[in-house]
């Protein structure tokens, strides 16, 4: 793939997890040497610049001579390198380098060539630095951990290699690369910016859109496990309220509820509403896709932006400090979609409590055959109801936070980083939780037979108990609770309910 002027998320995708290669287009490299040479004409006639010939943040005024521009590049990496906590997952610093190139490429940060094609060797020889998680404010973007990203770019610090934690310098000379020696602006250029957020949420973007369907599924077949109405589901219903997201859930659940013979068993029961987590799937589920869709036109500009400071117009011959590094576009859709997915536990989990309780169910308590003797799914709901309540404190905002820094020059900052961080563990909090319905509804499912349920909704159950047996009497199932999870995360459940049905959004 080369570096040009829109990255997809597709693309995203093909370069952090499944490794494929990129390159610097012709027209990247020309825009980056016309950047360059303006950079290099400022240092000639010795113009006060901002990150070119001065010190940074509070010691903007302070101007570095001639010979001292790169000991002032190496010093800001070096300094600025102080993050802490665990290291950030192998796809999140590919995605950081990826984007940091994309932003770099664009040719209005002053950067030579050369600096970019050293964060395409790291990708495309595997080298991943070590970049610790916590530390970033979000402004002037994601300082500390891109900070630690260039420090293996100039032969510092440690990256990962082969499976291997080693010293950058060793990994590098042993490839036959030469460390980058920063040049004036360069060691700003690379640090001032959005990468290490928007990386995360470009990850959790790109998961969350299976889950979506996946969710789908299985309130489809809590319906059919608790002998549900369809109707609240009909395109007349979603058509008197016509959200985007609310229309695609329902089609969803029409289409996986079709020629439901369990349906058919309970057409003239006196039964007169479902609780709403059932009968309101479709407006639930639907607020979350459409939260999450706004999130994915953010990540879709960020990722094709530069973002950082100062920036470079060599065709008007200008340099300009403005703020495009600030990361509150991104805190905010982060702390949005972080909601939106905490929405999907929320009700999923009162599904759970739906069907293990005998007196909303009318099923065996807890789904247990010999209840007493037996506890069946009794204590799957209070892990669904740990891992949802966890899921409210995370969702509290990290966006309406924001502490001053660099004594006051920087005096509002995003938290952004924070927010995608916490998103994440939201995301996989709730995949627990869904997996756990999809558990109780199969078992569920079984007390209906031989009723069928619906064609999606029974090609999914098929999957399951291909795999996981129906729970006569209790046993450490707690691995196939893991198991149902990888099926949606790896997005199997989805494709068994395509096969299907077909459509299904």
């Amino acid at each position: 793939m080369q570096l040009n002027d829109h990255l997809t998320l597709q693309d995203f995708i093909a370069v952090v997890r499944n490794f494929e290669e990129v390159q610097l287009s012709e027209a990247s490299r020309a825009r980056v040497q016309k950047s360059r040479q303006f950079i290099e004409k400022i240092v000639e006639r010795g113009d006060p610049v901002y990150g070119v010939n001065t010190g940074f943040g509070k010691f903007q005024n302070t101007r570095i001579e001639r010979d001292q521009l790169e000991e002032l590049q190496r010093n800001l990496i070096l300094s600025h390198s102080i993050g802490v906590g665990e290291p950030f997952p192998k796809d999140v610093v590919r995605g950081m380098l990826l984007l940091r190139a994309q932003s770099l490429a664009m040719g209005h940060s002053g950067v030579r060539p050369v600096v970019i094609e050293g964060l395409l060797n790291f990708l495309n020889h595997q080298i991943h630095p070590v970049v610790p998680s916590q530390g970033s404010v979000g402004s002037s973007g994601d300082l500390a951990p891109l900070s630690h990203l260039t420090l293996a770019l100039i032969g510092e610090g440690e990256v990962e290699h082969k499976g291997q934690i080693r010293a950058a310098r060793e990994v590098l000379s042993e490839l036959g690369l030469e460390p980058i020696v920063l040049q004036a602006k360069e060691g700003l250029a690379l640090i001032n910016g959005t990468q290490a957020m928007c990386s995360l949420l470009a990850l959790l973007i790109h998961d969350v859109e299976i889950l979506l369907s996946s969710v789908d599924i299985a309130a489809a077949s809590s319906v059919e496990a608790l002998k549900g109405s369809h109707k609240p589901f009909s395109e007349g219903v979603v058509r008197l309220r016509p959200y985007p997201g609310a229309k695609q859930v329902s089609e969803n659940l029409r289409n996986l509820l079709q020629h439901s013979e369990i349906a058919v068993s309970h057409e003239n029961c006196e039964k007169v509403q479902d609780a709403y987590s059932l009968r309101a799937t479709p407006q639930v589920h639907g607020a979350s896709r459409d939260a999450l869709k706004h999130a994915r036109e953010i990540l879709d500009i960020e990722m094709n932006s530069v973002t950082d400071n100062p920036l470079i117009f060599p065709d008007e011959e200008k340099v300009i400090s403005g703020g495009n590094f600030h990361g509150q576009p991104l805190a905010l859709a982060a702390d949005y979609a972080g909601i939106a997915i905490a929405e999907l536990a929320n009700i999923s989990e009162r599904r759970i409590e739906q069907m293990l309780n005998p007196a909303l169910s009318g099923l065996p308590a807890f789904l247990a055959e010999q209840g007493g003797l037996n506890s069946g799914l009794m204590i799957s709901q209070y892990t669904a109801a740990s891992l949802v309540s966890e899921n409210k404190v995370l969702a509290h905002p990290a966006s309406v936070d924001s502490i001053p820094t660099s004594a006051n020059q920087e005096d509002h900052v995003s938290m952004g980083t924070i927010a995608c961080r916490k998103a994440h563990q939201i995301f996989e909090n709730t995949l627990w939780v869904i997996a756990i319905e999809l558990t109780s509804a199969a078992q569920a499912l079984d007390f209906q037979a031989p009723l069928k349920p619906g064609q999606g909704v029974k090609a999914v159950y098929d999957l399951i108990r291909s795999e996981i047996p129906h729970l006569e009497r209790d046993r450490y199932f707690k691995p196939e609770v893991s198991k149902i999870r990888e099926m949606v995360r790896t997005g199997r459940l989805v494709q068994a309910a395509r096969e299907a049905v077909g459509q299904l959004h």
